[in-house]
């Protein structure tokens, strides 16, 4: 029986209604606001104005990046916004620059570039040679404070050392260890340091003033065998004159590494303060030497906390460290104690006496008994 007319044209009407309502929600709206870039003329890219140098870039930049825009960026959709509250600067002053003096150096030394006819022929052919030294030295002036703290603020260092307070490494503090007689292990930004490498006091050297007083400290974050929001103290120097390190007083002395066994990677942390006046720390003394962990335990923010009116942190530097042979040593020899094992350790496999004639045995009998640290993988 063939179907009622009025049937087949209310099919008609529903599939027309589905189609014209798929093809509504398809339409892709219009934006709220201006596209960004959407007035430069890309026809005529020359007669865009220059920015001449990155400073004036970067300064522009920032201004864009400031101003209020309709569309929201990745960080706001996902990243949570920071406290303004929560970050206290407690580091020193910026330094007082002069744009003027700055432009006139800059002027100066491209007007030596463009008289010296080798160093403008090498730039021309792209052979020119610039020292590392030189473009570290810059670096260290220029942006090398801020990368520091954007490093320590991704390791956690100002979340565990001043509870959320912040301060930019203003002077470059560099620490080396000694390995042998010729060769140096530096300390960086979170670079791997071993305890054998870091057996003996390292050598620091930092910028400053005659005359000015400086404290330099060794703590580990992550080391305390007890407490977890506790902190073992490495090394105190105190009083330091200017940059004579060796001249400073020894407050704490020096105690090597020892990340327990699989506790995995320690932040092992230097900091340096700016002192304003002398200051007495003998109630941060400990006796030399110092092998009782309990009064290694330290907690840096109590320490700033204590002598905040007179000291200021200036410099920064770390190293991460996990175990090795030489930890034992130092639990064994000089702490006099246990050493602690966070992981299980496989004892060695137990073979039986060998025979001198080995009936009815494998092909690889004798590989049991090999003098080699060589792995057996089980088969026997």
């Amino acid at each position: 029986m063939a179907a009622p007319w009025w049937r087949a044209v209310l099919h008609r009407s529903r599939r027309w209604r589905g189609l014209s309502t798929s093809a509504a929600l398809s339409r892709r709206t219009a934006p709220l606001g201006p596209m960004p870039n959407e007035d430069i003329d890309v026809s005529n890219l020359e007669r865009l104005e220059k920015y001449r140098s990155f400073d004036r870039y970067r300064r522009w930049a920032e201004q864009e990046a400031r101003k209020p825009h309709w569309w929201r960026t990745y960080r706001e959709y996902f990243g949570k916004e920071p406290d303004p509250k929560g970050k206290v600067d407690i580091g020193l002053p910026p330094p007082k620059v002069c744009r003027t003096q700055q432009l006139l150096e800059r002027r100066q030394l491209l007007r030596e570039l463009r008289a010296n006819v080798e160093e403008e022929r090498a730039a021309r052919l792209r052979t020119a040679r610039i020292p590392l030294e030189a473009v570290q030295a810059e670096w260290e002036k220029t942006c090398g404070p801020y990368h520091k703290q954007r490093l320590a603020e991704y390791y956690g260092l100002y979340r565990d050392l001043f509870h959320g307070a912040t301060f930019i490494p203003r002077v470059p503090l560099h620490v080396a260890y000694a390995v042998g007689e010729d060769n140096l292990m530096p300390v960086y930004q979170g670079n791997e340091v071993t305890p054998t490498e870091a057996t003996q006091a390292p050598g620091v050297t930092y910028e400053a003033d005659e005359g000015s007083l400086w404290t330099l400290l060794l703590t580990n974050l992550d080391g305390h065998l007890l407490e977890p929001d506790a902190e073992y103290i490495h090394w105190l120097l105190t009083n330091i004159p200017g940059n004579r390190v060796a001249d400073g007083q020894e407050t704490c002395p020096y105690l090597p590494p020892f990340p327990a066994r699989g506790s995995g990677f320690h932040r092992f942390v230097f900091l340096l303060f700016k002192q304003d006046k002398p200051v007495d720390f003998s109630g941060d003394t400990r006796p030399s030497p110092c092998y009782q962990l309990a009064r290694r335990t330290f907690h840096t923010f109590d320490f700033y906390k204590k002598h905040q009116e007179v000291m200021t942190p200036a410099g920064l530097a770390f190293f991460q460290c996990r175990w090795d042979d030489s930890v034992t040593h130092v639990f064994h020899q000089l702490l006099d104690m246990r050493e602690p094992v966070f992981e299980f350790v496989r004892p060695p496999p137990y073979h039986p006496k060998q025979k001198r004639f080995p009936h009815q045995q494998p092909l690889r009998y004798l590989d049991r008994y090999r003098d080699s640290h060589e792995p057996t993988y089980g088969i026997y």
